[in-house]
């Protein structure tokens, strides 16, 4: 039976930086790495707001990156 193995993670930040002369949005991002593996959904999400008030732009989401390996 194969088995999932936590790696490590990374919380991303996603910021608004405008627009181009084409009309198109211009993303701006942040990571943070060392997320544990048994942080709560919600704790991140707090936590990763918080440190996008830090910033000047607007905050447009925020994404929690896994790597994983898979073991037989």
């Amino acid at each position: 039976m194969a088995t999932i193995n936590f790696k490590n993670a990374v919380g991303r930040i996603h910021f608004d930086d405008g627009m181009t002369d084409d009309g198109k949005l211009i993303r701006k991002s942040k990571s943070y790495r060392n997320i544990g593996a048994d942080t709560s959904v919600t704790s991140l999400y707090k936590g990763l707001e918080e440190l996008a008030t830090l910033s000047s732009l607007p905050l447009i989401e925020v994404e929690k990156i896994e790597t994983s390996s898979i073991m037989n």
